[in-house]
């Protein structure tokens, strides 16, 4: 379970939010909406704890934000997959490599990092590209092994930050079968984008990041696509 409790955010001395109460059980899968430069990146990097709040307390897979020690970040991140927009492959080794580092520097057994490699590729439908570098690949594929690398540590809960902002809409629905079916082994997925249209074309609990706070909201249609409904209720 991740909680919010009483939380204050600034960035560079500007609030972001203020006094954000939120609870998200264990294997949801939720939106994060709102346009750019609202928060959504900061609220997940206050997630693994790259963002401290400036007030109240953030609880997160047995970790607090009030307690946990410099010393203890790495293994909290090592419970959380991130998948950034920007896919930040390492460009210089293949598809299994990029994959393989992320077990190798958390000390994975030799004997388990194949096998934990491959059912990640697997998982996404790139098993076959295994040994092809990621700039032989397109961004849709290059997205799916950024999937595929949050995934390989078997975490508790995914964090995707913009994960179809370069992607064509085709693609970008792609992109969110694959976190859905991610969703359906019990990992909690928290997507944050701007793209309220993907949102409705796959509905599921959604925040809308709205005068310092989130709110849950509905997804309506409009004339020229979809907007967010009036919001309902503070999360």
């Amino acid at each position: 379970m991740i909680s919010f409790i009483d939380v204050d955010i600034q960035l560079d001395n500007k609030p972001l939010f203020r006094n954000l109460n939120l609870t998200i059980e264990s294997g949801e899968l939720v939106y994060i909406v709102g346009k750019s430069g609202s928060g959504k990146t900061t609220l997940l990097k206050s997630l693994y704890m790259d963002v401290k709040p400036n007030r109240g307390e953030i609880l997160i897979a047995g970790f607090s934000s009030r307690t946990i020690k410099k010393s203890q970040i790495p293994l909290l991140r090592r419970k959380l997959g991130i998948v950034f927009q920007d896919f930040r492959l390492l460009e210089d080794r293949n598809v299994y490599d990029n994959l393989a580092f992320v077990l190798m520097v958390t000390g994975t057994k030799e004997t388990l990092i194949e096998e934990q490699v491959m059912q990640a590729l697997d998982s996404v439908g790139l098993a076959h590209a295994a040994k092809q570098m990621p700039l032989c690949l397109s961004g849709g594929e290059q997205q799916r092994i950024s999937i595929a690398r949050a995934l390989v540590r078997e975490p508790l809960v995914i964090l995707a930050d913009e994960p179809t902002g370069n992607l064509d809409p085709e693609t970008s629905l792609e992109i969110l079968g694959y976190l859905k079916r991610i969703n359906q082994k019990g990992i909690t997925v928290i997507i944050g984008t701007h793209d309220y249209e993907l949102v409705c074309h796959s509905p599921f609990r959604t925040l809308q990041i709205k005068d310092f706070k989130l709110v849950e909201t509905t997804m309506e249609p409009c004339a020229t696509g979809f907007r967010p409904a009036t919001s309902n209720s503070p999360a």
